[in-house]
Parts: structure tokens; C-alpha cells; sequence
């Protein structure tokens, strides 16, 4: 019996202390205002669509397009800035402050003069989302050359021996209009060109080519080729052919330091024959007195070193050209000749002028009047 009771009294301590904590408990839950009131979202930007893709435009249009935004914050959107990634793409006059819920235009323009293929440029947007990076814009597409030319240049690279060089340039019509080119017409006479047609109104081939005798060093020339359309009515193209030297001096000319030397100096120059033919080289020479010229042979027929020692005190006369010159068994190149240069002497500045101390001027001097005489005494 006591047993029971002592089991009745622990239920009813457990139920009394469950009515305790349970009253200690609030009924409902805080309002969500009250959470979310230190926590603001503040302005934030959001773009219908941050990449545009223009698709396929002939070179030298313009792509426009106006990238729509909404403020989807609590504060004001204010953009800052907005920089394109190139020259060719420009910013106009965009949406400079948005309330909440409210929407703005960022328009791009993109110039596509100079562009051929697959085009990506790339938008920076700064506003004042303080918790968002900055936004960026992408406008892409593809740009292509109404009359297209493969390669886009017609380069020619000759040997120091050789005669003749030729490159075939593939022209290609990339609209639905039908092309007609007419002969080409070229500036510059070391060039010339053939025109053929490989299919009439979509594409060409052009055979450039050097006409000898050919200079050495690099040439430039332009083709000029007249369409059957308005626009455009002439197309050029670029040429250039690149010509090595039989003979090629390293370096091209020799500089001394300024005269008379202080000490004696020898310079060094090596001399490359780049023809396929051996070249023999002798009576290396200054027209200078006073100066010693050594050639030495390298490697037999291919390389030679030349020697130039100038002894104290030398200066090159004034007002006269100075050169090394050297014999060349190679019939082209009979005389290999080297300019020698020697810089002016430096223009001492002129001395600068002492101050020289001016006596002070002396107050002037002043007459001052007499004192008056004292008056006679009466009866005088």
C-alpha cells in the first residue's frame, strides 16, 4: 500500500513539473518583421538578360542592343559606371538611378569595322550593391567580310639567290549577290597578278607574284580589284615581299664615343653570307688614316669577323662620311661597306654668373636753411 502511493506521488510531481515548463513556453511565434529588420537586402541589380547574341552581321554595320534591368531591392539603385572591354564597343546614355521594383536600359553599341568571325566583347557594370560583385555584359556574334581573301596578305619571301616567288590568294563572294571582279591594277611594279575564276559570282583565285630585278629588304605594294557593285566598288589588297640580303652585316653600322678618344678601341663586326655560293672577302680599308682593319675568316666561305682598332686621340674630321669598306668576290655585292659614326662631343653649359654686390646707395643730402640772425638792439 505504501508502495502505491509513493508510485501515485511520483505521477503527480511529473505532471505538476510538465505544467510548469510548459507554461514557461511562449504561445506563438515572433513576428517575421521583427527577424528580418537588422538583415536588409538594400538595392540590388538584375538583368533580363546579361548576353547578347547578335547572330551573323556583315563588317562595318553597327550592333545595337539595350540590356534591360530591374532594381529588385528595398534601397535606391544607383549605377556608377559602365565600361566596355574594347574601343570598338561603346557605352550610351544609361538608367543612372532605379527606385525598388522599378526597371532601366544600359544600351551597347558595337562597331564591327575590322572584325571577321566569331566576335566576343565583354560589358563592366559598377553600381552601389554593396553585397554583389559587379555585373557583367556579354555581346557576341559573328562578323563576316562581304568579299573574303585567304591568306588576308600576300607575302613573298625570296632567297638572296633567288629570282622568283610566287602565293595564290583564295577569294571568296560570302553574300547572295552575285560578284564581278575586274583586272587587278597594281601600285608598284616589282609585283603582278593574275586573276582567275573558279566559280562565277562566289569565288576567285589570285596568283601574286615578284618580277625581278627585285630590291632587297622588304617591299610593299597594294591590289587594287573593281567590283561589279556599288558598295563596295574597289577591294584592296595588301602585298609585300621580303628579300633577304646576300650579305648581311652585324651590327650595320659602328658607333664610337665622342672625340678625340680618350684611349685606343677596337670594335668588332661580323659579316654573314647568307647566299647559297661561297664568298671570299679581303683588303678590309678606313678611309681615315690612323686606322687598322683586320678580316678574318670564320667559317670557310659563310662567315667572317672584321677588326677595326682606332688609336688614342682619333676624331673623325667634320663634315666627313667615314666608312670600312671590304671587297666581295660575289659579283652582285662587289664592295661591302660599313658606316662609321662618332657621337659630338657634349655641350658644356655655360658658367654660371656671379652676383656681383652693388654699393648701397647713400642718403641724399640735404641743404638746410641758415638759422636767422638775432635782432639789433635799438638805436641801431
Amino acid at each position: 500500500m505504501n508502495t502505491a502511493k509513493k508510485n501515485v506521488a511520483w505521477a503527480v510531481g511529473l505532471m505538476l513539473l510538465g505544467t510548469a515548463v510548459g507554461g514557461a513556453q511562449p504561445t506563438s511565434a515572433p513576428p517575421a518583421a521583427a527577424m528580418t529588420s537588422t538583415n536588409a537586402v538594400g538595392p540590388k541589380i538584375q538583368f533580363a538578360t546579361p548576353i547578347y547574341d547578335f547572330g551573323r552581321v556583315r563588317a562595318g554595320e553597327l550592333v545595337k542592343h539595350t540590356y534591360a534591368f530591374t532594381n529588385t531591392g528595398d534601397r535606391l539603385l544607383i549605377i556608377n559606371s559602365v565600361q566596355p572591354g574594347c574601343h570598338c564597343t561603346t557605352a550610351g546614355e544609361w538608367t543612372k538611378q532605379v527606385e525598388p521594383g522599378q526597371t532601366g536600359g544600359i544600351p551597347i553599341q558595337f562597331d564591327t569595322v575590322g572584325n571577321n568571325g566569331l566576335v566576343v566583347r565583354q560589358v563592366t557594370v559598377a553600381c552601389n550593391t554593396a553585397n554583389q560583385p559587379p555585373s557583367f555584359l556579354q555581346l557576341r556574334g559573328t562578323v563576316y567580310r562581304p568579299i573574303d581573301f585567304n591568306p588576308p596578305m600576300a607575302m613573298l619571301n625570296l632567297p638572296p639567290d633567288g629570282e622568283a616567288a610566287s602565293v595564290v590568294v583564295t577569294i571568296t563572294n560570302n553574300t547572295d549577290e552575285p560578284l564581278t571582279l575586274f583586272a587587278p591594277e597594281i601600285n608598284n611594279r616589282m609585283f603582278t597578278a593574275e586573276l582567275t575564276t573558279n566559280t562565277p559570282g562566289k569565288g576567285f583565285q589570285l596568283k601574286v607574284s615578284v618580277v625581278p630585278p627585285v630590291s632587297m629588304g622588304y617591299v610593299a605594294g597594294q591590289i587594287n580589284l573593281r567590283t561589279g557593285w556599288t558598295n563596295p566598288a574597289v577591294v584592296t589588297f595588301p602585298v609585300g615581299a621580303n628579300v633577304q640580303p646576300a650579305i648581311m652585316v652585324i651590327p650595320a653600322y659602328v658607333t664610337l664615343a665622342a672625340g678625340p678618344l680618350a684611349a685606343a678601341v677596337t670594335n668588332s663586326i661580323t659579316i654573314q653570307n647568307n647566299s647559297t655560293n661561297a664568298v671570299q672577302l679581303s683588303e678590309p680599308a678606313v678611309n681615315v688614316p690612323g686606322v687598322e682593319a683586320q678580316i678574318k675568316e670564320m667559317q670557310p666561305g659563310k662567315s667572317f669577323i672584321a677588326m677595326l682598332a682606332f688609336p688614342q686621340g682619333f676624331e673623325i674630321p667634320r663634315g666627313m662620311q667615314v666608312a670600312l669598306s671590304v671587297k666581295s668576290s660575289n659579283p652582285r655585292f662587289p664592295v661591302v661597306k660599313v658606316p662609321i659614326m662618332q657621337l659630338p662631343r657634349p655641350v658644356m653649359p655655360p658658367p654660371a654668373a656671379v652676383p656681383v654686390a652693388l654699393p648701397r646707395p647713400r642718403p641724399p643730402v640735404v641743404a638746410h636753411p641758415p638759422p636767422p640772425l638775432p635782432p639789433l638792439p635799438a638805436g641801431h
